[in-house]
């Protein structure tokens, strides 16, 4: 499996799921540290479940350094059975002082990256079983003051993520966006993010019990998605939220 995003927060979570139930993970990130740390604890006892850890240093802002990621995979397991693709930046963007490159940013990770990936991937995804995970977000769907950059990609990455699915149904490989809502991770920790911009409006994006969710929340539906158990959803949303948007 190739994994975006594999050093910290939601990617960390589901590499470390995903090895404790046996399967070779292939782990990108840009920190290498992250990736260190995600290797040290899925390599834990408690962890540890027969599966195997390749990590891999990149940064896939450009299109060749994703092409790149996508050829090394392929070079080490010969075949994907699944892409997931998880790394995204979160940056604000307040339409008053916004510049064109930070949209131009925040779409090179969070779309540009799995599109390359998934036209760099696809030939060596078997038809029937392959399966594609792309993390979008609530923010595709539901308003997102202050983040207009982030939402705008996220929707873009749900739409590609449904019409791609229709796309190669024909080789029965699946696509599947999953969309979290509020989640704990030191992306959405860092409060350098949301310099500026008054949170409180976020308090509504948590569930009814007022606190966010965990990365491995997502992490198990993720897996669950990619796994055979999921075999029969192609084409939707799945939105993982606590029901804060409900």
């Amino acid at each position: 499996m190739l994994l975006t995003g594999a050093g910290s927060g939601i990617g960390r979570a589901t590499a470390v799921r995903l090895i404790a139930e046996g399967a070779t993970v292939f782990g990108v990130d840009r920190d290498e540290t992250g990736l260190a740390e995600t290797g040290r604890i899925a390599a834990e006892p408690v962890a540890g479940g027969g599966g195997r850890w390749i990590a891999h240093r990149a940064d896939l802002s450009g299109e060749e350094a994703a092409a790149g990621v996508a050829a090394a995979a392929v070079a080490e397991l010969g075949r994907v059975d699944a892409l997931l693709n998880v790394a995204g930046v979160l940056r604000v963007t307040p339409m008053e002082s916004l510049r064109l490159d930070d949209y131009r940013d925040i779409f090179a990770v969070n779309l540009f990256a799995p599109v390359v990936l998934c036209r760099e991937v696809l030939p060596h995804i078997p038809d029937g079983t392959g399966v594609i995970v792309n993390v979008t977000s609530t923010a595709a769907t539901k308003a997102h003051p202050w983040m207009t950059g982030y939402a705008a990609s996220k929707g873009a990455l749900l739409s590609f993520s449904i019409s791609l699915a229709a796309e190669l149904a024909p080789r029965r490989i699946r696509v599947v966006p999953v969309s979290p809502g509020g989640v704990a991770t030191p992306l959405t920790a860092d409060k350098s993010t949301y310099a500026g911009i008054d949170t409180s409006w976020y308090a509504r994006t948590y569930p009814l019990w007022g606190a966010p969710g965990r990365p491995e929340d997502i992490a198990g539906t993720i897996v669950f998605v990619a796994s055979d158990d999921g075999a029969y959803l192609n084409g939707v949303e799945v939105r993982v939220d606590g029901g804060s948007h409900s």
